[in-house]
């Protein structure tokens, strides 16, 4: 394939990697706030953890279908560098034993959405008359 033909499917891919990351993170929070997939972790109402289901949940629908994807990816981005640095990071210095490799990889794939949009497929893109 020529730069050209892949230039004109770039949308489309970032639409993919925005809506496949979202789904990802949306079970993220459905997991630590209605347990499922099925999980022995349940954080206590209003505790920290509980509001990082709650963007999880929230900021993945909204990434999913693509609406105000620039706002919502940057506080995803910011939940996921928090998450790193107070849950993970203290465990041990590299990311693939301390489990916060994913964290990484959504901390810099939502800051990228900040900066490239939604891609195609998003409500964002919709015209208004």
């Amino acid at each position: 394939m020529n730069a050209a033909t892949l230039n004109a499917w770039a949308p489309r891919a970032l639409a993919v990697l925005r809506i496949v990351a979202a789904l990802i993170f949306l079970a993220h929070g459905t997991q630590k706030l209605l347990g499922f997939p099925a999980s022995n972790f349940a954080p206590p109402f209003m505790s920290i953890f509980w509001f990082a289901g709650l963007i999880e949940i929230i900021g993945g629908v909204l990434l999913l279908v693509g609406f105000q994807t620039r706002i919502v990816a940057f506080i995803c981005s910011g939940e996921m560098a928090f998450a790193y640095w107070m849950a993970h990071a203290p465990k041990n210095v590299f990311p693939a034993l301390n489990g916060g490799d994913a964290a990484i990889l959504y901390c810099f794939v939502f800051l990228y959405l900040v900066f490239s949009g939604p891609g195609a497929w998003a409500i964002d893109n919709r015209k208004t008359a």
